[in-house]
């Protein structure tokens, strides 16, 4: 167990880099506005919030293109310490680059856009800076597990849906916790701050649906950090995405699922608000991504994610995409 540990501590510390059907009210440590809140409210099956794919290039793609020399490249915001998903494989290499499911799209991406799947430039962030790196420009977008969501469209503007997961308790083989129900009363529970994770059991909490003896206190910046604080016993249990929790497991044989998803959720890629070009394109992509079957999203599915979800994708592959509007 102190092995394990060791090793997913190593992971989740090292190696810095440059830098639903419940609807959870999140904003990744940014502040609401009345306006925000309104358009919250307004907000019905948030996957669908997003433009009609386009090749064409814009305002933004035409200014990512006119970036020189070593700068042009894609920015993108990612994480470096969920195993299969985005992280590095201190196997891979020297460099020990980064790998994942995220990762195989993020470069996807880079070679539609710029003609070079390298041309991209890494930045590993924490889940509740995700919105703040886009809005204030530190990156193009974020690929990084990210659940689209009201609120979160009120501050940033997402492709179409690229995945389908949902919430999920993860927590050891002897824990009596069987799952996302009375069993967790009195118990530690660890979730990333700004994760969807968290505002789902704050609301569900303050309804009553959660036992409000379940301490949920607990937040770090990294969901990794999680599995540490419960390999340590700090915590009785984490909850978190499904398909992050089963890459969890399967780095500690020691835990495991408890009980079924309770939510269904969506990733997408998100971007600034007015980045409607680069929305039109990174759904583009992602149509052209599914459609390929010998080097796309079914392909990274099987290299990545089969070991721990199932060889069967059906259930993790998003339904097809639908656009807000068409022109």
């Amino acid at each position: 167990m102190a092995v394990v540990c060791a090793l997913v501590a190593l992971v989740a510390l090292c190696l810095p880099l440059t830098t639903s059907t419940k609807t959870a009210r999140n904003t990744d440590a940014t502040t609401h506005t009345a306006e925000t809140w309104a358009a919250e409210e307004d907000c019905e099956a948030p996957e669908k919030q997003t433009l009609s794919p386009s090749s064409a290039d814009g305002e933004t793609i035409r200014a990512i293109k006119d970036r020189e020399g070593e700068k042009r490249k894609l920015v993108v915001g990612v994480d470096q310490n969920s195993y299969r998903w985005g992280y590095r494989n201190p196997n891979s290499g020297k460099t020990a680059e980064l790998e994942g499911f995220d990762i195989d799209l993020v470069h996807r991406i880079a070679e539609d856009i710029l003609g070079d799947p390298d041309a991209v430039q890494f930045k590993a962030i924490p889940t509740n800076q995700r919105i703040p790196a886009i809005k204030d420009g530190t990156v193009d977008m974020v690929v990084r597990t990210m659940t689209i969501n009201c609120a979160r469209i009120a501050d940033v503007a997402f492709s179409a849906p690229y995945f389908k997961t949902g919430q999920q308790v993860l927590a050891p083989k002897s824990s009596p916790v069987k799952g996302y129900d009375d069993t967790l009363a009195g118990r530690k529970v660890c979730t990333a701050a700004g994760s969807t994770a968290y505002s789902t059991l704050e609301a569900d909490q303050k309804a009553g649906e959660l036992p409000a003896s379940t301490d949920i206190s607990t937040t770090v910046p990294n969901q990794l950090d999680c599995l540490v604080r419960l390999q340590l016993g700090e915590v009785d249990a984490v909850v978190t995405d499904g398909a992050l929790a089963a890459s969890q497991a399967a780095q500690d044989p020691t835990v495991q699922l408890k009980g079924d998803a309770f939510t269904a959720e969506y990733y997408g890629v998100a971007m600034k608000k007015d980045a409607d070009d680069l929305v039109r394109r990174v759904n583009q992509i992602l149509v052209d991504y599914r459609k390929d079957t010998a080097n796309g999203w079914q392909a990274s599915y099987d290299q990545w994610l089969s070991a721990t979800l199932g060889k069967d994708a059906k259930k993790s592959e998003p339904p097809a995409p639908q656009y807000l509007r068409t022109s």
